[in-house]
């Protein structure tokens, strides 16, 4: 299964951070300090590979997934049933083994039983579209504080997020000093380790 985190690069996250934050730098924004642009420039981060190597990003979308494999395999579970019992009832009307009474009773059932599976599968699919989408609401808004964090050390005049096609990325080409992306995931993912230790508490 394609990682659906993927969706959130398409949509590219642009961050524009002013240049007059005077706060002091958070601590895991010193994580990663590494980057060569700068104070004052306008740098950019591939959003595409902060989310395959953003940790945060990478266990929700192991959640998800298994939560979705496990929905889905209830969904066949109750597909190949009401196959089964489908095929059931026509092999005993083919062979005259009901009354025509019995066998309206048994059709309408059949009905119902198609109808109801349908619902559920349909909210099952709304279910997991918005967990999906509140799942990627999460990680951005995580990538989105921590960028602001991040630029109270570094004071860059606008930090920009790119994505892999030319058509969804404001950054079409640029020097590679300013790119910004591996010191950003580093910290992205010194930050989120905290929390996860904090939480555990």
């Amino acid at each position: 299964m394609k990682k659906v985190l993927l969706l959130i690069g398409a949509a590219t996250l642009a961050f524009a951070v002013s240049c007059n934050q005077n706060q002091a730098a958070a601590p895991e924004a010193k994580a990663a300090t590494d980057s060569v642009a700068v104070a004052g420039s306008i740098v950019y981060f591939n959003m595409d590979k902060v989310m395959e190597g953003y940790d945060m990003a990478n266990d929700l979308n192991s959640v998800f997934e298994t939560k979705t494999s496990g929905i889905q395999a209830e969904i066949d579970r109750r597909g190949k049933k009401l196959e089964k019992d489908a095929n059931d009832f026509q092999n005993k009307v083919d062979k005259g083994l009901l009354t025509t009474s019995v066998a309206q009773a048994q059709y309408q059932k059949l009905q119902e039983q198609q109808q109801s599976y349908q619902q559920y599968v349909v909210k099952k699919q709304q279910e997991m579209a918005e967990e999906q989408q509140v799942m990627m609401n999460q990680i951005a808004n995580a990538i989105s504080e921590y960028v602001q964090e991040y630029n109270q050390e570094h004071q860059y005049a606008m930090i920009l997020a790119t994505a892999g096609a030319i058509l969804s990325t404001p950054v079409v080409t640029a020097d590679p000093k300013l790119d910004i992306t591996e010191s950003l995931l580093a910290g992205l993912n010194a930050a989120y380790i905290k929390t996860k230790e904090a939480s555990k508490k």
